[in-house]
């Protein structure tokens, strides 16, 4: 059993890798494609994205609690809050939420 353990840590590694380096050897040119440029600029983001919002409503006790720290999040920085009244705001509205829920 160890021995196909091996074989499948050796996929993964393998997949990763080609993942990883495979766009670097084979696009060699500067990308002229104005949609393939915009999807690239915002992959960075929409990762960013997809991995915390999960971490952000079951962080708290109550999904309630994180999903009402995310809204007034973002809407604290629309209105140009810094980042730590942003995260000073979520953290109030969660401790606020969770003492009354």
């Amino acid at each position: 059993m160890t021995h196909n353990n091996y074989i499948y840590i050796a996929v993964m590694a393998l997949v990763s890798y080609a993942i990883r380096i495979l766009p670097l050897t084979l696009i060699r040119k500067p990308i002229k494609n104005r949609f393939i440029q915009s999807f690239l600029y915002y992959v960075p983001y929409v990762t960013l994205a997809v991995m915390t919002f999960p971490a952000i409503v079951n962080a708290t006790q109550s999904p309630v609690a994180g999903a009402m720290a995310l809204v007034v999040g973002i809407a604290a920085a629309w209105f140009g809050a810094s980042l730590f009244q942003v995260s000073v705001a979520c953290c109030a509205v969660v401790f606020v939420l969770e003492f009354f829920l």
